[in-house]
């Protein structure tokens, strides 16, 4: 078998069966519906023109008001919400498609204008992250978190649960547990932003607990076989950091393949930057630690990608920015076609322009 015979194989992965390698990352476009926050016809369009990706990880989703931290990002906590994604996913599986719902909570990363009573938004601990929030009357600095109390956080836990059950009551095989690039989970993980000394902070036990805990509340709702977790171990986006990432890491994959996750997804090296950033270990230990699948991402082309999944460096391959502008990046692929470059004043808010109007290379080469 060749390198690129090897990217378009099947493969299960947990309870799914994947028709190729090629997994289509989470893209946040904030195009939900302003007032319910709901996904419509549009959204399913979009989806349903990249189908032909082996996997589809929609994008990130808020699994409660609160989890919310830029402007017009989807939920799944309500009646609309999950009715919005059910065209969606019904787009998809008509064209032979899987998909699963990334879950999200923001944390910190957020602002009040964007939380339910213009509360704070929460954290681990009450330190303020460089950067902007994007609200819906444009961008505004962050703000200093305020501090979960022991006592909130079963709650949350649990909201990770209903929140797979509704993913699946809206037709999605499955959930992505957000725990990547500097979010509430991650945010409880490292310990720049855990400074708690309670039993959710301190040791690497205690800071990998919340995300132990809410993988397990998503797996007990909907099968350990249908739930993956995406992590960004050597990544600083917003604001994040560890002094000691090798064996927090590895303690916590271990941890998920113990669950049986499905699969976890990782960001190798910097998020849209080095996929080898100074001082970072190396992670095939990670895929060495889990006994699911390893999921790849991190500045991939398709020459690289067919060579990692040749080699059984990694099981697939999840190409973000790719998607955006080439919805049908598999056939591309594989036919060995050039890509077209994304409009990156499209990527987030708007409407079908920069969206769904993107041609597939037949149409493009016959205008």
């Amino acid at each position: 078998m060749s390198d690129v015979d090897a990217l378009f194989s099947p493969l299960k992965v947990g309870a799914l069966d994947l028709k190729n390698r090629v997994v289509m990352a989470p893209l946040t476009r904030s195009r939900a519906d302003h007032k319910t926050l709901a996904q419509g016809p549009m959204n399913a369009e979009y989806y349903g023109q990249r189908a032909s990706a082996g996997l589809i990880i929609a994008e990130a989703t808020q699994i409660m008001p609160e989890g919310q931290g830029y402007a017009w990002t989807p939920g799944i906590y309500s009646d609309e919400q999950i009715a919005g994604w059910k065209l969606v996913t019904d787009a998809v599986h008509a064209k032979g498609g899987k998909i699963v719902l990334q879950l999200w909570h923001v944390g910190r990363i957020s602002h009040p204008d964007l939380q339910p009573g213009n509360v704070l938004p929460v954290a681990p601990s009450a330190i303020k992250p460089e950067g902007m929030a994007f609200t819906e009357s444009g961008f505004k600095p962050h703000v200093t978190p305020r501090a979960l109390e022991t006592d909130e956080i079963p709650g949350i836990v649990a909201q990770y649960g209903v929140a797979a059950k509704n993913a699946v009551a809206a037709g999605f095989d499955g959930v992505e547990v957000h725990a990547a690039n500097g979010y509430l989970l991650d945010q409880f993980l490292r310990d720049k932003t855990n400074k708690r000394t309670d039993r959710y902070g301190g040791s690497i036990e205690n800071r990998a607990r919340f995300l132990i805990e809410a993988t397990g509340a998503a797996a007990n709702a909907i099968g350990a076989d249908r739930v993956g977790i995406r992590l960004s171990p050597l990544s600083p986006f917003n604001d994040i950091s560890d002094s000691n990432p090798e064996p927090l890491f590895t303690y916590a994959v271990e941890q998920l393949s113990g669950l049986g996750a499905a699969y976890i997804h990782v960001i190798e090296g910097e998020t849209q930057g080095s996929r080898a950033p100074e001082g970072g270990f190396d992670l095939a230990v990670l895929r060495q630690a889990f006994k699911g699948a390893f999921i790849g991402n991190n500045n991939y082309d398709p020459a690289l990608a067919a060579e990692r999944v040749a080699s059984g460096a990694v099981d697939l391959v999840a190409f973000g920015r790719p998607f955006i502008a080439n919805p049908d990046l598999v056939e591309r692929m594989r036919a060995g076609q050039p890509l077209a470059t994304p409009n990156k004043d499209t990527f987030y808010g708007g409407a079908e322009a920069g969206y769904t109007d993107y041609p597939r290379y037949e149409e493009a080469e016959a205008a």
